[in-house]
């Protein structure tokens, strides 16, 4: 390709993706136009404001702070400056119906105490445990996650035999956790860093461990002003750069013509040439949907993540029960899981509370809580016949109890402002495909060189960033995603 540096880069989605993206693209010197359908940039990090209560609606912690670091110095800027953080210690308490519960740290001595309280002697396995995951977490983040390959030859290459060994990449995410804890308790705990990624502890390869130990290692943060603070800086540093963004403005096709990118046509018909255009979209989505018919392919072999109803809650009251971060696990653990991977509803569902105002007072009015809870439900291509209304009263009842049952009263006359999202909401509201709240997903075969490519096969000139091509999904990800398919541009051109 001849170079075309002094050409013009459209990118389709102001996610933490294509933010990302366009201030790496600009870093190196590119014309950036960023396309955005809502009328705030964030994508699934977005935020609703009402009557006092400020709500993320989507990401809810901030973990591995060194990716956010490394995208600010690409601008020059300090992170540390730019961003104030509010530490979040400790981090996420897990409870299960039976009364037991476990609270986790990034204070070895405190982690190590919660988990004797479910295992005897446990301090030497959950030693090893941190140092073989720790081990895992620097080659992982060294030589795999954030380099871009063709082949798992290429993925592969730079690693040694003894490296690769060490990865577990051939032992389930569970198993490899049943090597260091004898504990039930803590094996769920652990494993349930597995929903992160949308997926089961059952199915994603054992070097997944790396997530639990890269928030006990690297810490949990709330931005001040919420996640979406943390948005609005970002959106400001690619500005700051000369980066453009256009809100609401939907993208209605990208136009092809001899296999190749020759622009973007907008939801209003006007089109704009790009010699090159990335895609912030879903993967599948945006090859189902934003090419012309003629280029389109078939989405139905995508193997996506679950999706999630996510219910906004503003509390007229303190709930001094609960803390910042909180899982409610099932009964029958492993069978939840495998009613979510066959599209059904869980007998017991698993679900997650977030309530930033107790570590954040600004996000709510005084004496009030800001509440996010998270049930994750079966993709829309399973529940096409379903009364959503019904079936998000039938949720809700189900976390009240589920609180009742924990000694922590709340219904609905203590709820003062209610947002509810369904997966339809997710689908239409940022173009996730089937309402996967994810991503694809990060089973063995569909991570690294193995999952989607960042640029297209077959339209050259387009490009992919996101939680559906690599590395993978969660804001850490995509933010190194877009450093990745600014890479594999620069690659492309000479």
């Amino acid at each position: 390709m001849s170079t075309i540096r002094n050409k013009k880069i459209a990118i389709i989605g102001a996610g933490l993706g294509g933010l990302s993206a366009a201030i790496h693209l600009r870093s190196a010197g590119f014309d950036v136009t960023v396309f955005e359908a809502n009328e705030y940039v964030g994508g699934r990090a977005n935020k609703i404001a009402s009557k006092g209560f400020t709500f993320d609606t989507g990401p809810s912690l901030l973990n591995y702070p060194w990716v956010f670091e490394q995208l600010f110095a690409v601008a020059g800027r300090s992170f540390k400056d730019e961003v104030p953080l509010i530490p979040v210690n400790p981090s996420i308490k897990f409870y299960w119906r039976n009364g037991n519960h476990l609270q986790l740290s990034s204070n070895f001595s405190q982690f190590l105490f919660e988990l004797e309280r479910f295992e005897d002697r446990v301090g030497p396995a959950a030693t090893r445990f941190f140092r073989t995951a720790s081990k895992q977490y620097q080659i992982a983040f060294d030589k795999l996650v954030a380099k871009n390959a063709d082949t798992p030859l290429q993925w592969f290459g730079n690693l040694t035999l003894s490296e690769i060994s060490q990865l577990t990449l051939f032992r389930s995410f569970n198993s490899e956790l049943k090597k260091y804890f004898k504990s039930k308790y803590i094996r769920e705990a652990l494993g349930s860093y597995a929903m992160y990624l949308g997926g089961s502890p059952f199915e994603l390869p054992g070097i997944f461990t790396i997530l639990p130990y890269g928030e006990l290692a690297y810490g949990l943060w709330l931005p001040k002003g919420g996640i979406y603070a943390l948005v609005e800086k970002i959106q400001q540093l690619a500005e700051s750069l000369g980066v453009e963004i256009r809100c609401s403005t939907p993208i209605q096709e990208i136009n092809v013509a001899n296999g190749k990118c020759v622009g973007i046509t907008t939801a209003t018909g006007d089109f704009y040439p790009y010699d090159i255009v990335v895609s912030n979209v879903d993967v599948p989505t945006t090859t189902s949907q934003l090419l012309p018919k003629t280029s389109r392919k078939n989405s139905s072999r995508w193997k996506m993540t679950c999706s999630v109803v996510t219910m906004y809650w503003g509390i007229n009251k303190k709930l001094p029960e609960i803390p910042h971060h909180t899982i409610f696990l099932p009964d029958h653990y492993e069978k939840t899981f495998e009613q979510l991977g066959s599209g059904n509803f869980p007998d017991d569902i698993p679900f997650y509370i977030s309530i930033p105002s107790k570590s954040d007072f600004s996000l709510a009015p005084q004496g009030n809580e800001t509440m996010f809870v998270l049930v994750p439900v079966p993709l829309l291509s399973h529940t096409r016949n379903l009364d959503w209304k019904k079936k998000v009263d039938e949720l809700k009842e189900q976390v009240f109890m589920r609180l009742a049952w924990h000694n922590i009263p709340l219904s609905t006359h203590d709820i003062s402002v209610e947002q509810i999202w369904t997966p339809n909401d997710w689908a239409q509201k940022f173009g996730l495909y089937d309402g996967s709240a994810f991503g694809a997903v990060h089973t063995l075969f569909n991570v690294g060189a193995f999952r989607h490519k960042n640029y297209d096969v077959d339209v050259q000139g387009l490009y992919y960033v996101g939680a559906s091509t690599v590395p993978g999904t969660g804001m850490p990800m995509v933010v190194l995603s877009g450093k990745m398919t600014a890479e594999r541009i620069l690659s492309h051109v000479h």
